[in-house]
């Protein structure tokens, strides 16, 4: 996709030839040895390699790699058959080998607040963010122009309050709809979904079809302060730190994994407006790294929290 004809890609996408492995296994001696000497034995040059062990007795070993060999692209599919076969069978690994340069496909779901939303369209049309966004929905018309701006698909489908909203197969009828328009899009499927203030609960239904694939961003005020206007409840408790989460999404509202939290110092000579305002900007700093790791196959999820090498 491309952004407005000012915008100029800052930073350049993997290199051809390069790759990442992502695993978790049951901790024991010999594992790195192990994956390091395979891929030697392919003539494969490690160019990065991180590692965590929840516990060296009886823990869980975490690892991403990511590797260079010249023409791998035509290879890929041959190196994760025989790893599987000879290495991740032996340490009971949960494992995947992807392609580095493929551009992961985003789609965003959106409210009426657009601070997320462009912030994240313009790095992905500055090239800060390797990935393409082959559609935004919105359950408001209100933000078509800004999107279709950016050369994205814009397309609104209505959800009524969730007590007014009808069910089918656990999921409601705009989650259909949405479902199908994800559906339809030409090329691959889509890799992940971003609730960019989406102000509407996803059902349990929905976020099984994305698993570990939908991120979300909030204030930090939860659980203090929820539901309508919690800046102005934050302004009349006298809060001294307002912040945002992105986590990933689960069945359980804002019980997700997560994955990047940040906060700022306030005070008292902040009126509403500009707790709002610092707001927003810190929710972009958040949601755009939370992002980024993701598409950069930075995060393991370790049951209800998240293992980041960033």
């Amino acid at each position: 996709m491309r952004g407005p004809a000012s915008a100029k890609p800052q930073s350049a996408p993997p290199m051809a030839g390069c790759a990442r492995l992502l695993a978790n296994c049951p901790d024991r001696s010999g594992i790195v040895a192990a994956v390091s000497g395979f891929l030697h034995q392919r003539g494969v040059n490690i160019i990065h390699s991180d590692q965590h062990s929840t516990d060296p007795e009886g823990g869980r070993f975490f690892m991403r790699q990511e590797f260079y060999l010249h023409g791998l692209e035509g290879s890929i599919d041959e190196l994760a058959r025989d790893f599987g076969r000879e290495v991740a069978e032996r340490y009971q690994m949960n494992w995947s080998v992807v392609l580095a340069g493929r551009k992961k496909r985003v789609a965003i779901l959106v409210s009426r607040l657009d601070h997320a939303l462009m912030d994240l369209l313009w790095r992905v049309g500055r090239g800060e963010l390797h990935a393409e966004v082959p559609i935004v929905i919105s359950n408001h018309p209100d933000l078509r122009p800004a999107v279709e701006a950016f050369g994205v698909r814009f397309e609104h489908v209505h959800v009524p309050e969730a007590h007014d909203a009808p069910r089918g197969r656990g999921l409601t009828v705009p989650e259909e709809k949405m479902l199908a328009l994800l559906g339809d899009q030409p090329g691959e499927k889509v890799d992940l979904v971003v609730l960019a203030r989406y102000m509407r609960i996803l059902s349990p239904a929905f976020v099984k079809r994305f698993p570990q694939r939908i991120i979300n961003i909030h204030h930090s005020f939860l659980p203090a302060f929820e539901g309508a206007d919690p800046y102005r409840r934050a302004v009349e408790r006298g809060v001294k730190l307002i912040g945002a989460t992105a986590h990933y999404v689960t069945g359980k509202l804002d019980k997700g994994p997560i994955i990047e939290q940040d906060v700022i110092r306030v005070s008292h000579r902040h009126r509403l407006d500009e707790l709002k305002i610092l707001g927003r900007d810190i929710e972009r700093q958040v949601l755009s790294r939370a992002v980024r790791w993701h598409l950069e196959d930075r995060i393991l999820v370790d049951g209800n929290k998240t293992i980041v090498f960033a």
